[in-house]
């Protein structure tokens, strides 16, 4: 017979490390992010006048359109794997896997809005 978590899901220090967890998180994707731009355009030269983008240089490019997701992806299942050693200990469980999840999302987001990035439009 498995025990399952009590369904009182209300555990405001639980709450309160994963959501620093996550913005911690998002903080360096976004960091990552400037970076990139940052780095993109410091390098860019007159070529990139006929561009749409900013930043026109391929690993600029690569670096914009891979790096933010990939700090997500770790993120995320860095949250689910702290999500199923709460359970293993019968804590309040549902939080870091919903914080797991959203950073799932937002990497998939991400992508899908870099992908333009990586086309050039």
């Amino acid at each position: 017979m498995t025990q399952d978590v009590e369904k009182r899901w209300r555990d405001p220090a639980t709450f309160r490390s994963a959501m620093w967890y996550a913005a911690i998180v998002v903080a360096i994707a976004l960091l990552v992010m400037a970076v990139a731009v940052v780095w993109g355009l410091a390098v860019s030269d007159d070529r990139c006048v006929e561009e749409s983008f900013a930043v026109c240089t391929a690993p600029a490019k690569q670096i914009l359109a891979f790096g933010p997701p990939l700090v997500l992806l770790i993120g995320g299942l860095g949250a689910l794997l702290r999500a199923y050693r709460t359970w293993r200990r019968h804590g309040t469980w549902p939080i870091w896997q919903g914080v797991g999840w959203a950073l799932l999302v937002g990497m998939i987001v991400f992508l899908m809005f870099s992908f333009g990035v990586l086309v050039g439009s």
